[in-house]
């Protein structure tokens, strides 16, 4: 009696088609494992900085700030996850609101003046309704001055 089985010689096509569909199981379990690493990441509090759309409203009506103040700033935030990527993925819908009617702009003389934005925070994290916390905001101080 033999001690090996009698086996059947393989053609290479069978065998290609078995490597194939390994490479297609290996490649569905591995975009599966990441989809559930990302989802776990979400459900923790991070850190994450993101670019954020901001309005300027009540300016004076016969002026224009200049230099051109910028349309996004950069939002230092600290939240779960979810809530992160709610307002990475829908910031263009609801953006700040810097209000020239309630903030308190100090001027430096000759026309100049400046914002520091960190004094805006509170009305900021207002403004986002969401879970996360702004902690910082970039840039730190709008120079500006009427023309």
């Amino acid at each position: 009696m033999d001690k090996f089985p009698e086996t059947r010689p393989v053609s290479p096509k069978r065998d290609l088609k078995r490597i194939n569909r390994d490479l297609l199981i290996f490649a569905v379990f591995l975009v599966l494992s990441f989809l559930f690493w990302y989802l776990n990441s979400l459900s923790k509090v991070l850190n994450t900085t993101i670019r954020y759309p901001v309005t300027y409203v009540n300016m004076p009506a016969d002026r224009k700030a200049f230099p051109e103040l910028p349309s996004k700033f950069s939002l230092l935030l600290s939240g779960p996850g979810c809530s992160i990527l709610k307002l990475k993925l829908g910031s263009n819908g609801n953006p700040l609101v810097v209000d020239f009617a309630e903030t308190s702009f100090i001027t430096r003389g000759s026309g100049s003046d400046y914002i520091v934005t960190a004094l805006l925070i509170a009305r900021f994290n207002e403004n986002i309704k969401s879970d996360s916390r702004i902690l910082s905001v970039k840039p730190d101080t709008l120079y500006f001055s009427f023309r």
